[in-house]
């Protein structure tokens, strides 16, 4: 290889690790954190959380209890996206 196509090379290989340097610091905040989302990914009390906990302590007794049965069909419904006030 010549001379002149190494130094291209080797300017396109800056470049881009120029770019991806630059991506990276836009990316954190001025203390050099990683920026995270303010949204929380769990709410802070959910009481269908707090039942189903409970269910899941009942272990076996947990599949005839009518309360556990509430709280898996509302679990579900949440899951599949329905709307249990509807009447589907």
């Amino acid at each position: 290889m010549e001379g002149s196509v190494l130094a291209r090379i080797a300017a396109i290989v800056f470049v881009a690790i120029a770019i991806t340097a630059a991506l990276v610091e836009m990316g954190r905040d001025e203390a050099g954190q990683a920026a995270r989302p303010a949204v929380p990914l769990m709410p802070e009390a959910d009481p269908l959380r707090a039942e189903q906990r409970r269910c899941q302590e009942l272990g076996e007794a947990g599949a005839s209890d009518p309360d556990c049965l509430a709280v898996w069909a509302e679990t579900r419904d949440r899951f599949l996206g329905r709307d249990r006030t509807g009447g589907e």
